[in-house]
């Protein structure tokens, strides 16, 4: 399996994954020049972006852990433009989370950025 295989293979457990605990997923791999978002989905009344990290092993470490201060400034640039371009205002209520997945293990870090 190679990189982006791996990566679609990991979108698609943490959408399924997410959806069975009440998540209503309205975006998968949005794109943009600003970056990408891999699920943008509905939490309540929380719109939720979130980045999906897959790894077959914790042989290399948390998946989570490869989420940095870099990536998660251009998620936060991408989300905005996402935001600004969906009519969404800002009284709309926001989080990040990222989906770390590890083998079987699928670990949600719900307000993942602390923003």
């Amino acid at each position: 399996m190679n990189k982006h295989e791996a990566g679609s293979r990991g979108e698609n457990l943490a959408a399924s994954y997410l959806t069975g605990r009440g998540y209503r997923i309205l975006e998968q791999n949005f794109r943009c020049r600003q970056g990408e978002i891999d699920l943008i989905a509905m939490d309540g009344a929380y719109l939720v972006f979130i980045e999906v990290k897959y790894r077959r092993s914790l042989q290399n470490g948390e998946p989570a852990e490869a989420v940095g201060y870099q990536k998660q400034q251009r998620i936060i640039h991408t989300a905005r433009y996402y935001l600004y371009t969906h009519g969404y205002g800002e009284d709309v209520p926001c989080r990040f989370d990222v989906v770390s997945i590890a083998g079987s293990r699928i670990q949600v870090i719900r307000d993942a950025f602390g923003t």
